[in-house]
Parts: structure tokens; sequence; C-alpha cells
């Protein structure tokens, strides 16, 4: 169903100089022009290659998991599979109706109601109205957005989005289904039911899905196959629980981050992170710590304009990408505030409670229910050693991901 031969996407960044004189801006212009007669190049300009020599194919019926680091080039793959973004190289055959989940409102028109929606983004689809109209209760009952269907989708939450184009894409029965990490925006329950129909539409009705995430635990759930990307190339692909493997050994402890340099060719992008980094009380990078005791997440990032209702979160997972917990620069306050345009650093003290074992760290900036500016999924990585865990004070066997300090305290026999 999908073939892809050789596949490749370049992009040329820019870089921005500047100069605090007229004359440094008059000595750099002379030199652009002297090393473009002699390399026919421009100094203030990259290539970058987002995907290079990509190559697999998918039969019908088969789910395959795309995975990888962020800006190893899963979503610029996903839109030129899309026919969003036209490839530099390569060729790709797909043989079906394609229907893709790319971002919250992909194909949504915001003055539009639900109703209106769902047959605007069904005729993009490449459906008839007659197709529509035989499944639209069962998108609505899937949606679960009864209540809001009149109600423009410019007043609806990321979640109820999702769920509304989620509904859509999966059961106007396109032969192949593209669905990246959107899901995550909706709560566990509804992931669970959509994991199911993506199992149903491939299993019962011998639909081919391509699925991007980070959360390792459905890719294993629903993928039989699966494609390991790191810089943009393929490092493994084959049986989903070999690609697993290979990623998790590949992870190993990482515990400083850097910006990628296509998250600053995005001009479209609000905010990023420069850095993340976990560092011990007085700032040096750790890549372990002792059970017992705590931890610095620290952050840099970068605004190219004011955000008005900024919010700064970051999920602890498990090695398998299970949520361990979730924390924001909110919990205190229970409200959002200004974030103004330039360069912050941020930090939070992680909790000593967290069981031994290895854990990751996804970080992101968002205006919630509107935008989601940068999201940098396992940015970090580190280990809890055993140390002074009560686990390992007495030797017993417990689960969990949390051993926190409870005191217990006899009380009178009835």
């Amino acid at each position: 169903m999908i073939t892809v031969e050789g596949l490749g996407k370049r992009y040329v960044l820019a870089h921005e100089i500047r100069h605090d004189t007229v004359r440094d801006s008059l000595a750099q212009g002379a030199r652009k022009l002297l090393r473009g007669w002699n390399r026919g190049g421009d100094p203030t300009s990259e290539e970058f290659w987002a995907i290079r020599d990509v190559s697999f194919t998918l039969n019908r019926g088969e789910v395959m998991g795309i995975i990888g680091r962020n800006g190893a080039g899963k979503s610029t793959l996903l839109k030129i599979l899309s026919r969003i973004t036209e490839p530099t190289v390569g060729r790709v055959h797909l043989r079906g109706r394609v229907a893709s989940l790319l971002e919250v409102g992909t194909g949504f028109h915001p003055e539009l109601t639900g109703r209106e929606n769902v047959f605007l983004n069904g005729a993009i689809l490449g459906m008839s109205r007659q197709e529509i109209r035989s499944k639209f209760d069962e998108i609505v009952e899937f949606a679960e957005v009864e209540r809001f269907l009149d109600t423009p989708v410019k007043h609806y939450s990321s979640g109820m989005y999702v769920r509304l184009a989620f509904a859509v894409a999966a059961h106007l029965e396109p032969e192949i289904l593209i669905v990246d990490e959107v899901l995550s925006v909706g709560d566990h329950a509804f992931q669970k039911k959509c994991i199911g129909k993506m199992e149903s539409v491939s299993r019962t009705n011998g639909r081919t899905v391509l699925f991007v995430s980070h959360n390792l635990s459905a890719i294993r759930e629903l993928c039989q196959t699966g494609v390991l990307l790191s810089g943009g190339t393929v490092v493994c692909q084959g049986p989903i629980g070999d690609v697993v493997s290979h990623y998790t050994g590949q992870m190993g402890r990482r515990s400083h981050y850097r910006c990628p340099p296509s998250f600053k060719g995005e001009l479209e992008r609000a905010a990023w992170f420069e850095s993340v980094s976990l560092t011990d009380s007085a700032g040096a990078s750790v890549e372990s710590y002792p059970a017992g005791s705590a931890a610095w997440l620290e952050a840099g990032l970068f605004l190219r304009r004011d955000l008005v209702n900024a919010q700064i979160a970051a999920r602890i997972s498990t090695q398998d990408g299970v949520a361990v917990m979730t924390t924001a620069n909110t919990d205190v306050t229970r409200r959002t505030s200004p974030i103004l345009q330039g360069r912050h650093r941020m930090r939070a003290l992680l909790p000593a409670w967290l069981a031994p074992g290895f854990y990751s760290v996804t970080i992101a900036i968002h205006e919630p229910r509107r935008h989601d500016h940068c999201t940098v999924n396992d940015a970090i990585q580190f280990e809890i050693t055993p140390g002074q865990s009560p686990a390992t004070a007495l030797h017993d066997d417990r689960r969990g991901f949390v051993e926190p300090i409870i005191a217990w305290e006899p009380l009178p026999p009835n």
C-alpha cells in the first residue's frame, strides 16, 4: 500500500547576523560579496536535510510505528506521505485514499460548526456527501461531542478538536490512515479508544495504518512493524519489538538537551526550548541520583513574541513511555501568566520519591486549549539508583514507580 524509495527533504536555513555598528555591517556585506564570487555560497545560510535516503514498504492491513527522538524527521516524513510537502529527492507510491491526522484541527474551519466540519473534512478526504451521511452518526457517537455539534469549532478545546478529527479520519474508510502524536492531546480513555479503533480498521477492514508516537507502550500494543529514525535516516526497521528494543537501548542517559536547527528554522514557531538539563543542587549536570534525593530540572527557552497565557509543563515517564507524573509552572498559582519575548530560564525541583529505575522527561510550552508551541519528547533521560530507597533498606519487593515516605500510626482497637 505504501512504497517509499530513497526519500529525502532538504531545507535551507538562514542565519541572522546582527551588528552593533554601521562599520561592522558594511564589512560583513563586503565579505559576503567576496565569498559569493569565490565560492558561490551564502555564508549566512546552510543546507539541512530533515530526512535522507529513507526507504520502506507497508502492506495492506499492516500497522507500522515510526519512532525516534525530536528532530529525527518523523513529522517531515508524514507530511510528505500526506502530500502536504514535496520531497527533494526520492519517490512515494500510495495505493489508495489517504486520511491524515497530523495536527489539532487539520482540515477544520474555525468558523464552521462541528457538523459542518464533518462534511468539509470528509470532502477534503475525497468522500461523497452520501458516504459522509451514512457514517455521520457513528462519527458523532465516537467523538462524544453531541452537545456541541452545532457550535463553531473555534470554541472547542484541543481535546474536542482531536476527538472529532480522529473520528472523521477513522470512520470515512480510507485505505491508508496516517496518525501523528496528536492523540496525546486527548485523555487516557480516549487514547485507548483510538488505539482500539485503529486495531479494528486494520485487522477487520484491512486498512493500512502508519502511527507516530513517543508512547512506546501504545506502539508495542498496536503495531506489527516499525521504523526507527535518527538524524533523518533509518537506523533500524523490522518487527516492532526489535525496533523498540533498539531505540530504548540507544536512548541511554542524556542529562542535557540542545535545540536542533530544525526548530529554529520553522518560522511559524513562536517559542522553543534552547536547552533542558538535569542538575544537582550545585548546578552541575547529572545523569543519575539516588532514591530519596532530589534534582533540579532546568530549561532555557526563547520566545519570538509575547505569549499571553503561557504554560510550561514537564512529564516524567518510564523508559517504556508510561507516564508517572506531570507538573507545570501553573501548579502553585493555578493560572497561566504572560511570558515576554526573549530568552528565559526556569527550573523545577523533581520529587525525591521516584523509585529506582530509568526515566525520561518530556517538556512543552503551550497556551492551554489554544496552541502547542513546542514539545520536546524525551528531552533528557536519567536513572534513579537505589540509594536511600525504603525498598532497599528492607530488601522487600515493591512494585510501582514511586516510593513516598508515608507515616503509619497505630489506632486503638475497636
